[in-house]
């Protein structure tokens, strides 16, 4: 994950997907549909990678619940 100086704060969050990891337990569009998807095939999507603040925090729930670990965000 990129780091930010303190004195700098985090601008946005973007969602990224590790598709090969991933096994479609959907845990994630449990947590944040609004970010994460599933496909035709039932791996995971992000369709829109920047996320919106207001779902900042549901967002690093659903990664932190991906028992693949096959999510993650990034500060920018």
């Amino acid at each position: 994950m990129t780091t930010l100086p303190k004195s700098e704060p985090a601008r946005g969050l973007k969602a990224i997907a590790e598709k090969g990891a991933c096994c479609g337990y959907a845990e994630c569009t449990q947590i944040c549909p609004e970010v994460f998807k599933l496909d035709e095939n039932g791996i995971v999507s992000i369709p829109v990678p920047i996320i919106p603040a207001e779902l900042h925090a549901r967002a690093r729930e659903a990664v932190a619940a991906c028992p693949q670990s096959a999510l993650r965000v990034e500060e920018f």
